[in-house]
């Protein structure tokens, strides 16, 4: 297919930075998919040592970016089932 080969890149730079964007959103796209599958308290990869996971991130900050305020230091308003 022409365009997607060296060849083509070398007979056409002005291809190179969308060969580069393309790449950056792919790679920003696997990235954020992994952090969502391993930090999302919604997600839960072993439930034999861990039966409820949520508990875990009671008091945690699990958002990407919140600038307003720390999650880390307001009390939860979810239940204790341990009780």
């Amino acid at each position: 297919m022409q365009g997607l080969g060296l060849q083509s890149l070398k007979k056409n730079p002005a291809l190179i930075p969308l060969y580069v964007c393309v790449a950056a959103g792919a790679v920003g796209a696997v990235y954020y998919m992994t952090r969502l599958a391993t930090r999302n308290p919604d997600v839960t990869w072993n439930r034999s040592s861990n039966p409820e996971p949520w508990q875990e991130y009671k008091d945690k900050q699990y958002k990407f970016y919140s600038p307003i305020r720390d999650y880390s230091k307001t009390k939860s308003a979810a239940p204790k089932f341990e009780e």
